[in-house]
């Protein structure tokens, strides 16, 4: 694999590494050699000009990841299935279709049901280059799986488990049965200011700003690339 595909596809390994350590405190460091496999139908990203304007990236950084993300995906699409396929090999003794399926959506803004080189790009930008805020508004947004604009315990109870099953038993041997749900308790004790019951995006960013450990994490995404 060539320099460009590697850095192309840690982009969104390590991205879902640091969410994890977000959550639980701890941080996996990222491992991945294999392929993508391509998909049947092709696809032509927007002019690097366009995309230029869209992002952070100069234009000689947009060649690098499009020769990268066309040498992954000859297609120029990455649809679900592809997409869990990567994160069962990154994560061998767990189960990461759940979690794929999340993150999958987070990418695929424009529910399109593909996440073609725009939106890998797009969301690339803000996560390496955005400000504090966009990272988290991103961050947010993956957490609010039907996009009503507020986490719920139920949806924060599902991403936790998701998390859980991805990075498996070796991962945690003795885990108690109640840990997803003490989690997500934390989360809301911390969260959850006004305690109605749901995290707003203003509450989620401005916990997330008290927090050290979070602020830290989110600068892990500026060595990626």
């Amino acid at each position: 694999m060539t320099g460009c595909a590697k850095r192309c596809k840690q982009g969104l390994v390590k991205f879902a590494l640091t969410l994890h350590k977000l959550l639980t405190g701890t941080l996996i460091k990222d491992k991945a050699d294999d392929d993508l496999e391509m998909t049947t139908v092709c696809h032509r990203p927007e002019g690097l000009d366009q995309l230029e304007a869209q992002t952070s990236f100069s234009k000689r950084e947009l060649q690098v990841l499009y020769r990268g993300f066309k040498n992954e995906c000859p297609s120029g699409i990455v649809n679900e299935d592809t997409f869990k396929q990567i994160y069962s090999k990154f994560f061998p003794h767990g189960d990461a279709s759940a979690y794929a399926h999340y993150l999958f959506n987070a990418f695929d803004t424009g529910q399109t049901g593909s996440i073609m080189f725009e939106d890998f790009v797009n969301a690339l930008s803000i996560l390496l280059r955005g400000s504090v805020v966009e990272k988290l508004q991103w961050t947010f947004n993956l957490y609010d799986i039907n996009r009503d604009g507020y986490i719920s315990k139920e949806e924060m109870t599902d991403i936790v488990r998701a998390i859980y099953d991805m990075m498996g038993k070796y991962t945690y041997p003795v885990l108690k049965h109640d840990a997803p749900k003490q989690h997500v308790d934390a989360f809301f004790q911390k969260m959850d200011k006004n305690r109605d019951g749901v995290v707003t995006l203003d509450e989620f960013i401005f916990s997330c700003q008290e927090d050290e450990n979070i602020m830290r994490s989110l600068q892990l995404f500026e060595n990626v690339i």
